[in-house]
């Protein structure tokens, strides 16, 4: 085993030039993970001797963090190994078997090396955050001497029991979230956070790679099939609700999919046409040709195409290829009553709107809460109850006997939506207190507002995370407005500009500015607060 392991290394190929003309080709946007490849080919360049870094690819699923390790190899001329941790709970996979094993074997690393051949490859360690825990051992413990560059120029696999250098290798990790990985795992990679996609930036990828893709794959050419960019749009909007463009990537399958049966029958029709009843064999016998008789679609690529093409993809094509829309905008008609709001989430998957709901009866004072809260939710569902009790007279809130005090003789049932998600984390506390508001006052939250931040007991609004991630799903909402805590103004600049054009922010310190924010001619009554400038 000791002489299949690779001791020869392969050269980098160090034009920073070249690299970022095959980065931009590969991959549109991401501009922050084009950058810190480019980094490292800079000081690759000034020391030859440089380890190799541990990065983590973090972000939602379908933004190509996969595809960009295969890119960061072919940057760099180096060879690539995949190696999935998904589901991995034995130590012994990263680690190795011990030779009195029967059927032991070195582990994924070393067997890695055996693949490639070389010992500076670019290994992507796939779906970090997904490594379990057994009694076999903890995977994320046995990987921590493999990500330290202080520590895996001297790397012993249990099946070898021989030290290995692996301080050369480009350790490329990827995650859906930081949350799952262990804490000690984490302070050795350098964390790189690949966000969602706007919606203007999956039409440019879907006419760039992803419809070329399908068409070749297909078997098809462009000047068999034509999708608008109007078309993609409404893929976007009515059919697929995702920070990346997996579902996107699908939906153009199934309509070159549909495509090609147009295709092949043009082409059979064609083929029957042209193809004569019956031909004079030799000593005079005729040989009649049944229609029956089966033709390869192949045989037929260089006939005329059907006279309908290039077929064009349009709404109604959509309708009767992909059904009718999953999605539709109902912002406006969920908002059409007192005691709904719309707050902002992060998940792993992307950012996401959240509707809050509310409502009274007659009672004993009781807080209801469904949706599968969290207990940190939970504590801003009775912060925001606690704050608007004491603030009642302030804003004139009253319950359905006309008392100051909200509960009295009142229950309240908050529910968030959908209820069979887990929800949980402090950045719903404003939407709440606003979604209260307006069920005390009976006036209309504004449908185009969406909000996020976190509340306390004096009113003041704390910041947040996933700012950006929240900012795209309003954006891929058709919002107008968010409504943000002002600490968190400084994430704006990681927005796309064209986004922040498209919506207005108002930075809120404290819960008041969120009011008067979220109602039409404030809360009560008062001058409107400030409208940050899009254009930072």
């Amino acid at each position: 085993m000791l002489s299949l392991l690779p001791l020869a290394y392969s050269t980098d190929r160090l034009d920073i030039r070249a690299a970022r003309v095959l980065l931009d080709n590969d991959h549109y946007a991401m501009e922050k993970l084009k950058k810190r490849v480019l980094e490292y080919l800079a000081v690759r360049q000034l020391k030859s001797s440089l380890k190799g870094p541990i990065l983590c690819f973090v972000g939602p699923p379908g933004v190509g963090k996969t595809s960009v390790g295969r890119s960061v190899a072919k940057t760099l001329g180096r060879e690539f190994h995949r190696i999935a941790l998904g589901g991995v709970c034995d130590q012994s996979d990263i680690r190795g078997h011990r030779r009195t094993y029967v059927g032991s074997m070195p582990g994924r690393i070393i067997n890695g090396l055996k693949t490639v051949g070389v010992n500076n490859p670019v290994f992507l360690l796939d779906e970090v955050d997904k490594l379990g825990k057994s009694l076999q051992g903890d995977p994320a413990a046995a990987l921590l001497e493999v990500l330290d560059p202080e520590q895996n120029h001297n790397f012993t696999d249990h099946y070898l029991n021989v030290a290995f250098d692996l301080s050369q290798v480009l350790f490329i990790a990827t995650a859906n979230t930081t949350a799952t990985i262990p804490p000690a795992l984490l302070d050795r990679m350098e964390i790189i956070q690949v966000p969602g996609y706007t919606q203007e930036e999956k039409i440019e990828i879907a006419h760039r790679h992803l419809i070329p893709k399908q068409l070749e794959q297909h078997g098809l050419t462009p000047q068999q099939i034509q999708i608008p960019q109007a078309t993609t749009l409404d893929i976007i909007t009515r059919y697929t609700r995702e920070a990346g463009v997996r579902s996107l990537d699908r939906k153009f399958g199934a309509i070159c999919r549909a495509v090609a049966v147009k295709v092949a029958e043009g082409q059979h029709k064609e083929a029957k046409l042209e193809r004569p009843d019956a031909t004079e064999g030799e000593g005079g016998r005729e040989h009649v040709l049944k229609d029956t008789e089966p033709e390869s679609i192949s045989d037929a690529t260089d006939l005329a195409l059907p006279p309908e093409m290039p077929i064009l993809i349009d709404f109604h094509a959509l309708k009767d290829i992909l059904g009718p829309p999953m999605y539709e905008m109902e912002v406006s008609e969920r908002l059409s009553q007192p005691g709904v709001a719309i707050g902002l989430a992060w998940t792993p998957l992307g950012g996401e709107i959240m509707f809050v709901e509310a409502s009274r009866m007659d009672g004993e004072g009781q807080l209801t809460l469904t949706g599968q809260l969290g207990d940190v939710m939970k504590e801003s569902a009775h912060l925001a109850i606690s704050w608007l009790r004491s603030n009642a007279k302030k804003y004139h809130l009253t319950n359905a006997s006309g008392s100051f005090d909200l509960l009295d003789n009142t229950d309240i049932h908050l529910h968030f939506p959908a209820g069979a998600v887990t929800k949980d984390g402090p950045s719903a506390g404003v939407t709440i207190v606003t979604c209260l508001a307006s069920l005390f006052s009976g006036r209309l939250v504004r449908s185009d507002v969406a909000m996020t931040g976190e509340i306390t007991l004096r009113g003041l609004v704390l910041p947040v995370g996933g700012m950006k991630d929240k900012v795209l799903a309003a954006h891929r909402a058709g919002l107008k407005c968010v409504v943000i805590p002002q600490r968190n103004e400084k994430d704006l600049e990681e927005v796309p500009g064209h986004v922040r054009q498209d919506l207005s922010f108002i930075t809120a310190s404290c819960l008041d500015d969120v009011l008067n924010a979220a109602f039409d001619g404030g809360f009560p009554v008062k001058a409107r607060p400030g409208v940050l400038n899009s254009k930072l």
